[in-house]
């Protein structure tokens, strides 16, 4: 559905994408995650031709996306935090003058959606909340049955009763659409990401699907017969490293049952016991910021 090529956007002397390459599968939920400013809606805003990168190739449902016609455009639903909407009409008289845009619109879907979110007809926008804006985003990226999904941010400043309505109304109208999300609500999302990509400073530091992203990364406790001792290197993939008397914590960014106890004694000595735990997608993400934050910390260290 998407497939993006060493994309790179340089703004002035920051480069603010450095070289990403990923796909996104039809039919797929694909997450960019990541820090404030790392890059995930420069990359959406290139994706959706909004703005230009300063070099790299991106398709969107097999075309370039500088060349996307009206013929695609009315197959991709867009919603984002910022997006700005004319103040001066009614939710109602601004979903009538998209409606011609879009061949499969559906009028039926619209009123149910309408009904769904709760959003008032004849309120003007300017009138509306941050949250009822969005759900009003929502319920006209939604009638038409877009094939592509883009979602900015959808969740920013909502309370949690709307990020639930919006999530319902989503998942409700979901049908055959691929959708690609950027979003730092990473516990509201986790259950429909089927992929995630992980963005730091421009960098596409890893793409995979959720199953491969949660088989891989483990939160381990190791209780050793002594207190321990790490004066030998750990292995890299070992993030968050802690040590409390013979107690050892840390997370297993490359976990693999087979050989597991042999590779932890082997570094730290002989164990009474290994425990290992599933990581949800959120513990996942705070893990990778701190670990690129200070490897980021170090590097300015070095550099002083």
């Amino acid at each position: 559905m998407i497939e993006v090529s060493n994309l790179w956007k340089k703004f002035g002397r920051h480069d603010a994408l450095r070289g990403l390459t990923f796909h996104v599968p039809e039919g797929a939920a694909f997450a960019l995650i990541g820090a404030n400013g790392a890059g995930k809606t420069t990359t959406i805003k290139a994706l959706m031709n909004i703005i230009e990168p300063t070099r790299g190739n991106i398709t969107v449902l097999g075309v370039d996306s500088k060349k996307l016609s009206p013929r695609e455009l009315s197959r991709i639903g867009y919603v984002s935090e910022n997006q700005d909407m004319p103040a001066r009409m009614t939710v109602a008289d601004y979903i009538a003058y998209l409606r011609p845009f879009y061949p499969d619109w559906d009028r039926n879907l619209e009123a149910e959606i309408l009904k769904r979110l709760r959003l008032p007809a004849n309120r003007h926008i300017r009138d509306l909340s941050h949250g009822m804006r969005m759900k009003n985003s929502l319920a006209c990226a939604l009638p038409f049955r877009p094939k592509l999904l883009v979602l900015d941010e959808p969740f920013s400043g909502l309370d949690p009763l709307v990020r639930d309505e919006f999530m319902e109304g989503l998942l409700d109208q979901a049908g055959e659409m691929t959708i690609l999300i950027s979003s730092h609500e990473l516990s509201e999302i986790e259950g429909m990401v089927t992929h995630v990509g992980f963005i730091d400073e421009g960098k596409l530091l890893f793409a995979e699907s959720m199953t491969d992203l949660t088989g891989r990364f483990r939160e381990v406790r190791v209780v050793l017969e002594q207190p321990v001792s790490t004066s030998s290197k750990q292995p890299e993939h070992w993030l968050g490293l802690q040590t409390s008397g013979n107690v050892l914590t840390f997370v297993d960014t490359r976990f693999t049952e087979t050989g597991f106890g042999e590779l932890v004694t082997s570094f730290v000595g002989a164990a009474r016991r290994i425990d290992t735990e599933p990581m949800a997608l959120r513990s996942i993400f705070t893990t990778l910021a701190r670990a690129c934050r200070d490897t980021t910390e170090l590097q300015q260290e070095k550099t002083i």
